[in-house]
Parts: C-alpha cells; sequence; structure tokens
C-alpha cells in the first residue's frame, strides 16, 4: 500500500475507522473498543508500524474516528454499570432509531474525558496525523433524524445540542494544545455555521466536508451532456459558499455503495464518453477550490460498487482505459502540489475569480486561481459536452505566454489529444472582464488548466 500510494503522490491516507467494533459490515462505524485497533488487521504494534512507514514515505494518516454513537452490543458500553453511564437514560435523546445505537451524553464531563482521551490515545500513542470526526450533524442537532415530538429541546427550547458543542469545541482546543499539526476533520452535512472558525464562536475544526459540492456535482455528471444546460447551477453554486469554511471535497465511500455505483459507474455515454466525463470531472475536482479527497478505487475508475468483503479492481488496470485514469490522478495530485495556485489560497476568495460561468448553452466553465506573493495563476476550463471548441476565446489577466500543464483528454490518459499544442498566446483584444484574451481550443469531455508564463 504505501509504495503505491508514494507513487501516486497522494499527501495522505485516511482509513475508515480502525478502533475494535463487533460487526464487520458496520466497516468500523459501530465502534466499541475506542482505545484498540481491531484485531481484524493484527496486533497494535503493527499498526504502528504501518504508521511509521507510512511517515518515512512522507504520506500522512488520518483515521476515522467516531464519538457521536455506539452500538447497544451487551458487551459493550450500552449500561456498562447497569445502569445508563455513557448515554442518556431517555431514548429520545440517548438512542438513534437509524443505526439502532445509543448516544453519548455529552453533558457527562467523564463521558467527554473519555472521548477525549480516545482522540489523544491514537494522536499521540500511534503518532497519526488528524482525526476525521464522523457523523458530526447528528451529535450537533437534537432532532435529528426524528419524528416531531421524537425529541428533547434543550434548556433554551431550541434543536441545537450545546451539550455536543461545548464537547467539539473542547476536543479541538485539546488536540490544538497537546498535537501541534494535528487536523480535526467535521463530516457535517448541514449549513452550521462555524464549523472551521475559531471558538468562541465557531466549532474550531481543521476542515470540513463540502457535501453539499460533492452532492451538487455528482448530480450534474451523471446527467446527459445534452441536458446540462439545464443544470449549469449545479455547477456553479457551490462558489457561493465555497469560501465560508475551509473545506475539503470528498469523494467518499458513501457515495460508491448500496447502489448508487462506482465513480466510472455514473458516467453517462458510451465506453470513450464515460471514461472521458470522468477524467473531466477529476480535472475539475483539482482545479476547484478545496482539498481533495477520493476514495480508493476511484483513481482507477473501478466499474464496480466498492465491496468491503474484497479488494478493488486491480485487474482492470490492464485495460488501457483504466490505466489512463489512473495516470491522470496521479498527476494531478503532483500538479496540485506543484502548482502554488492551486493550493495556497483553497479557502480564501482572493484565491478564485470566474471568468466564464454563464455558457450555458456550451456547458463551458473558466475560471483563474491565484497564489500567494504573485505566483503565476493557473486558467481552468472545462468543456462538459462531447462537442469540441475551436478558436473559443477566453479572458485572462496576462499577457504573453500561457502554457498547457493539464488536459485531461491527452492520449496519455487514455482522450482524443486535442488541445493546444502545449501553449498558446494571448491577443490584445479585452474579454470577460480582462485586459488580454486567448483563442483556445477547448477538447471535448474535457478540463484543460493554462499556467501564465509572462
Amino acid at each position: 500500500l504505501v509504495p503505491y500510494v508514494a507513487e501516486m503522490q497522494f499527501s495522505h491516507v485516511e482509513l475508515l475507522p480502525v478502533t475494535e467494533h463487533p460487526f464487520g459490515g458496520s466497516w468500523g462505524y459501530q465502534p466499541l473498543g475506542l482505545f484498540a485497533p481491531s484485531g481484524r488487521y493484527g496486533p497494535a504494534e503493527g499498526f504502528r508500524r504501518f504508521v511509521d512507514t507510512c511517515h518515512q514515505a512522507g504520506i500522512g494518516v488520518i483515521v476515522d474516528w467516531v464519538p457521536a454513537h455506539f452500538p447497544s452490543d451487551a458487551h459493550g458500553l450500552a449500561h456498562f454499570d447497569g445502569t445508563p453511564l455513557f448515554e442518556h437514560a431517555d431514548p429520545k435523546e440517548g438512542f438513534h432509531q437509524d443505526w439502532n445505537t445509543y448516544i453519548y451524553n455529552f453533558g457527562r464531563r467523564e463521558v467527554q474525558g473519555f472521548l477525549i482521551a480516545s482522540a489523544l490515545f491514537w494522536l499521540e500513542r500511534f503518532h497519526v496525523d488528524g482525526l476525521r470526526v464522523d457523523a458530526v450533524a447528528s451529535m450537533l442537532y437534537r432532532d435529528y433524524s426524528r419524528p416531531a415530538g421524537g425529541w428533547i429541546p434543550n434548556v433554551y427550547g431550541g434543536r441545537e445540542n450545546l451539550e455536543a458543542v461545548g464537547f467539539l469545541r473542547h476536543l479541538n482546543a485539546v488536540v490544538r494544545e497537546r498535537c501541534a499539526g494535528a487536523v480535526v476533520i467535521a463530516e457535517e452535512s448541514t449549513a452550521w455555521p462555524g464549523v472551521t472558525a475559531a471558538p468562541p464562536d465557531g466549532l474550531g475544526f481543521s476542515y470540513k466536508w463540502n457535501m453539499g459540492w460533492m452532492h451538487d456535482t455528482l448530480r450534474y455528471i451523471e446527467h446527459q451532456p445534452i441536458h446540462r444546460a439545464y443544470h449549469h447551477d449545479d455547477i456553479t453554486f457551490g462558489l457561493l459558499y465555497a469560501f465560508s469554511e475551509k473545506f475539503i471535497l470528498p469523494i467518499s465511500h458513501d457515495e460508491v455503495v448500496y447502489g448508487k455505483g462506482s465513480l466510472l459507474g455514473k458516467m453517462p455515454g458510451d465506453h470513450w464518453q464515460r471514461f472521458a466525463n470522468l477524467r473531466a470531472y477529476l480535472g475539475f475536482m483539482f482545479a476547484h477550490p478545496g482539498k481533495k479527497l477520493l476514495f480508493m478505487g476511484s483513481e482507477l475508475a473501478q466499474e464496480r460498487e466498492w465491496n468491503h468483503d474484497g479488494e478493488i479492481d486491480w485487474p482492470a488496470l490492464a485495460d488501457p482505459a483504466h490505466a489512463g485514469v489512473q495516470r491522470l490522478v496521479r498527476d494531478l495530485n503532483h500538479l496540485y502540489g506543484a502548482e502554488r495556485a492551486l493550493h495556497e489560497r483553497d479557502a480564501r476568495s482572493d484565491g478564485f475569480r470566474w471568468v466564464i460561468g454563464d455558457d450555458r448553452a456550451n456547458s463551458v466553465f473558466a475560471f483563474l486561481r491565484f497564489g500567494e506573493n504573485g505566483s503565476a495563476p493557473v486558467l481552468a476550463i472545462c468543456n462538459m459536452t462531447p462537442v469540441a471548441r475551436h478558436s473559443y476565446r477566453i479572458g485572462v489577466p496576462r499577457a504573453g505566454r500561457w502554457r498547457e500543464i493539464a488536459n485531461t483528454d491527452s492520449r496519455f490518459y487514455g482522450g482524443s489529444d486535442l488541445g493546444n499544442s502545449g501553449e498558446v498566446h494571448t491577443h490584445g483584444e479585452p474579454s470577460h472582464g480582462e485586459p488580454q484574451s486567448l483563442l483556445l481550443t477547448l477538447p471535448p469531455l474535457a478540463t484543460v488548466m493554462l499556467r501564465a508564463e509572462g
């Protein structure tokens, strides 16, 4: 695993929960042993060696961590001393009907101490680099997935779980104090304000999953290209709030199971178009503001849904189309780290500027990314139809040569190899509010990126 991740130039691995859990089919999201790596994967010392091996290869390790709820197994935490010790006594507060699990009583200092000790255990004893906190939305709202009359309001009559809010702020404060450089990531699916803002107003997380971006853009890309003009806002809407939090763009395990299909399986069209759509989507994702998360198997365009009882579809790499997607992901990872404009201002509005956001008829999008200290800007253009566009004028802020640094339609990735011969020079004609412009060839179903060379 470690040599493969390093070769693919991923910066981190995120592990589904490794805490001990009774039911393998829960993927670890219903844990009982918050201080023990699951014996399914070997001894604790083996996990410590794995983390150390990742670090020696320059790879960070993030683990999914579940402080929201726990299973009702009799040998676990439920009624631990014969009373509701870790959970609430009233099921309206203490039982999650969707998951058949108990909810921690965050109002008890002892429970908060237990959970924070678990977080520190993984960060300090195993030296993991971060935690992704699962199901944060279920913690923040007392009425989460509950019918009217099926929940108890807080002391002010509201739906906010004030005790959980206090716990999360305390957790993040302790991690910042004790584990400098560690990240704590929220899987939070609502519009709760200030998830990544500092206390006292915010929750203090390092990053938040951008679930809205994921749902909107996947819904867009699943449409046949001829219909995408009518769903243009699914792409542009995310930029209205893209800088309200420090976001991660998540293509996670949840999107490739339970009949949703693999990432490739969501793509419309014939064989060539499906792969082209996927390549264009990945290029758009890496150009878009926000850190990137890609579930295993998506980087090689796995056809089947993820099956937790088996491995990913390595034999698919014998097909040049699958190998091309894998090569693209490797190159995008490298590009994202090498190009300052693509990552330095990911969470700042001055790192992004729309150039073309209104070409519904052609389903074309174009935007600029900016880095620090006058570093070269990057222009990203997405053509989400199978029709090539020639002499397509796009405004740019700098005169001179713009070099093509990415083209998802390259023959190296399985594309038709239509592009701009590696570079293009500006014209003095202003366009799209910019002082200069480029006349570009836009390949079909492709994302192209160009960097200003002066």
